[in-house]
């Protein structure tokens, strides 16, 4: 199991099991994972757009803006939270690797099932908790304080996607290496 910075990111898709119930909700998860990460750098080039509209506006034109920078600020936040899962996907999170070429190897694959556990469980934590505040801005209706006054609801709604979505990926990375497989989708 690798944690780190290792992982060629280019080499592509990482092998998926191709038999059971395992197998189809990875494969599941790799397609949302897989349009997230299109929607996401959909995300990116639209808030770089409206930041340069933004500056070009205020500085240039000398028109004031109001919601440029709202609108750019969620569209950042989504995209954070929604790609978690497909950097964990393909472990392209910074990791630690002073122990892992210290340790035999069945150690070393039980640390990894713990980091993973200990990881899940803040994860499942956050998700919880950013469920709640989604719950309370839809009901509450509440906005931001800027005078274009966005609902929050949307930002909390990213967050919480994301978190389950992440949630879910390393639940189904901790079930591959119980079930004693490298697969990771």
């Amino acid at each position: 199991m690798s944690h780190g910075a290792d992982i060629d990111l280019a080499s592509g898709p990482l092998p998926l099991p191709a038999k059971g119930a395992l197998g189809r909700l990875t494969r599941l998860v790799a397609l949302v994972n897989r349009c997230v990460a299109v929607l996401s750098m959909l995300g990116i080039l639209a808030a770089a757009l409206i930041l340069t509209s933004s500056v070009v506006l205020r500085y240039f034109l000398k028109i004031p803006t109001d919601w440029q920078d709202e609108a750019a600020v969620f569209l950042l936040v989504g995209i954070t939270f929604l790609c978690g899962a497909q950097v964990q996907a393909v472990r392209g999170h910074v990791g630690i690797q002073a122990l892992s070429g210290l340790l035999p190897a069945g150690l070393e694959r039980l640390r990894g099932i713990l980091a993973d556990v200990a990881g899940g469980g803040f994860c499942a934590f956050f998700a919880w908790k950013s469920w709640t505040l989604f719950r309370e801005a839809w009901v509450d209706g509440q906005t931001t304080d800027s005078a274009w006054a966005p609902p929050l609801w949307i930002p909390y709604g990213m967050m919480a996607g994301g978190m389950t979505l992440l949630t879910l990926q390393i639940a189904l990375q901790i079930a591959h290496a119980c079930h004693g497989r490298e697969d990771r989708g």
